[in-house]
């Protein structure tokens, strides 16, 4: 069956990770309900998806996860005491978390990889195109890019990922694109996908980033893609063979992102977005600019 001219419908959210580097706020609370400002980090990625279309979620996840599908769920008894309390404005806002969309879950069973956490939702998904979208990235919806790369999937037909530039030492951090430009187009192709590679053997200063809109070829390569990296299936290993071949649905392009984009996968990280998007925002933005330059003064006293 061709997947030509199919619309992206669905959204794929991996959500099984253990999140170590916040222990122990994480023993007990999954990482994607960490508070950004005053919501959770995985509602921020639903409504990105949302947003553009994407009102089917499939949210793979584990042990100690059940938090997440609490919070997207309706409360009677709450949504009443704010009703009889007339609190109109907390009200709305715990409704909107429970009404952004079709939210599906299952749950990843070993944790080996996020290529295998993606492989997990083949039968969900089906023969269509979709994204994925990674929590630890949270882009601005000020700013325009999942519907970009589902624009440039359409026309190329292969799978597309999301790339940003960064200062040359710090690639090791990332998956690395050794990218072709094309003549006439605002996005490129990926001959070759590197992970972390070494700073002196980085083919470019691009990095991959928690955002991918897929062919579903990508199933049936993981499905022979054994460990790599960490001993790991890893997504950027099926990527690096779609990428080399000319079947249907292989290839893969890349969007290079130059918008507002919050990295809360550590604990520096997450508290510069944290402190990024409340400066953002209208209630808490003009008392945290006028407090911040008197505090960080301070600081050099």
């Amino acid at each position: 069956m061709s997947t030509a001219n199919q619309t992206v419908r669905k959204a794929v959210i991996p959500a099984a990770g253990l999140g170590t580097r916040f222990l122990p706020a994480t023993k007990a609370m999954p990482k994607e309900m960490l508070p950004v400002v005053d919501k959770p980090a995985i509602q921020y990625v639903v409504e990105e998806a949302v947003k553009v279309g994407l009102n089917d979620v499939l949210m793979i996840t584990g042990r100690n996860k059940r938090a997440l599908e609490d919070h997207f769920d309706r409360v009677p008894a709450l949504e009443a005491t704010l009703a009889a309390k007339g609190d109109t404005a907390k009200l709305e806002s715990i409704q909107a978390a429970s009404n952004l969309g079709d939210i599906h879950y299952v749950r990843q069973g070993d944790p080996n990889g996020l290529g295998h956490a993606v492989l997990r939702a083949k039968q969900h998904v089906g023969n269509e195109p979709f994204a994925v979208l990674l929590g630890d990235d949270l882009i601005d919806p000020r700013d325009e890019l999942l519907s970009t790369m589902i624009e440039v999937q359409a026309k190329t037909g292969g799978s597309v990922v999301a790339l940003i530039e960064v200062e040359p030492n710090q690639i090791s951090a990332y998956g690395c694109a050794d990218i072709q430009e094309i003549d006439g187009e605002g996005f490129v192709r990926i001959n070759k996908l590197v992970e972390k590679p070494e700073v002196d053997e980085a083919p470019s200063n691009l990095a991959v980033i928690g955002r991918y809109v897929l062919h579903p070829a990508v199933f049936e390569v993981l499905e022979r893609t054994g460990p790599g990296r960490g001993g790991e299936i890893q997504l950027t290993d099926a990527l690096q063979e779609l990428a080399a071949g000319d079947s249907e649905g292989y290839g893969v392009y890349g969007v290079i992102f130059r918008g507002r984009r919050y990295d809360t996968g550590d604990k520096l990280s997450y508290l510069k977005a944290c402190v990024q998007l409340a400066i953002d925002s209208d209630d808490l933005g003009p008392g945290l600019r006028a407090w911040l330059p008197g505090f960080a003064a301070g600081l050099s006293n």
